[in-house]
């Protein structure tokens, strides 16, 4: 499946989602649980991403040795499952640098049918932090890591970002604005700064101008009040012809559809042009 062939599929129907989570990372459930939910809910295709294999710990991705599995049990469920749902194989990929990516041989070569690409880590010292879990992790990791730093954290994720968009290999970038989530529990008001406004806004270029697909993530839409990318950079987006999906990053099954409704009814606002240009500041 083609970039083209996604937005196609979010141009044709909103019963779609291709961003989830099960048993191989750190969704909640197994495989064929989220399938049948996602029946119920009345999606017509779905798309499995599991947090791919990094090469070190994390209770979060999934283990190299359990790809072949993954890949087997959504062969399984298409078979199962298919005349009533369509199922798609793919992996959210941690960018970690030149050597590991999506644009990497390892995962060039696996048999996805598309790939997401996100950052969750950051290079701290000689290894890597993961600055994408709850605030009071994040808070414990900005005290034992980058000595309160912020600028510096908030700084090196969108640096990873961008070599992450340069280097390519993937249809879907994934939340990636996601940092902003904590940076401002931690220094409120931070993503209204100018500075950080240019970073999102340089990222946002790349993005342009490589016409990556962009993805809406309304994960946190209840629980937070917010989307990823915010709302203040939808516009751009949407003017440039960037390529959108919604998706709601589902670890439960009672989730394969949480934030999707009201993130489609913004975009449907942006794209009659009648949005209130005050919520998009």
């Amino acid at each position: 499946m083609t970039s083209a062939d996604i937005i196609d599929i979010s141009k044709s129907t909103d019963k779609y989602n291709f961003h989830s989570h099960t048993q191989f990372c750190d969704g909640r459930v197994d495989m064929e649980t989220m399938t049948l939910a996602a029946i119920e809910a009345g999606m017509t295709h779905w798309g499995f991403s599991p947090h791919s294999p990094i090469p070190f710990g994390s209770p979060c991705n999934m283990l190299e040795s359990d790809v072949r599995n993954y890949l087997d049990e959504v062969a399984r469920l298409k078979a199962v499952y298919g005349d009533r749902i369509n199922l798609y194989a793919s992996m959210e990929i941690d960018y970690l640098g030149d050597d590991w990516g999506a644009s990497t041989s390892y995962f060039k070569e696996l048999p996805l049918d598309y790939r997401i690409s996100s950052v969750h880590f950051i290079p701290s010292g000689d290894g890597f932090v993961d600055v994408d879990g709850s605030f009071e992790s994040f808070k414990g990791k900005m005290s034992r890591y980058f000595d309160d730093d912020i600028r510096h954290v908030v700084e090196l994720f969108y640096r990873q970002s961008a070599a992450m968009v340069e280097a390519g290999g993937f249809d879907i970038i994934g939340h990636f604005d996601k940092i902003g989530h904590n940076a401002s529990m931690f220094s409120p008001g931070i993503e209204d700064e100018p500075w950080y406004i240019a970073l999102v806004d340089n990222l946002v270029d790349m993005i342009i101008d490589k016409r990556l697909v962009v993805e809406i993530n309304t994960k946190a839409h209840e629980s937070a009040d917010r989307f990823f990318p915010s709302l203040r950079y939808w516009r751009r987006l949407i003017d440039a012809g960037v390529g959108i999906v919604v998706n709601s990053d589902a670890h439960y099954p009672d989730r394969v559809n949480l934030g999707r409704n009201a993130a489609i009814e913004h975009l449907k606002l942006f794209n009659s042009q009648s949005y209130p240009q005050s919520i998009c500041r």
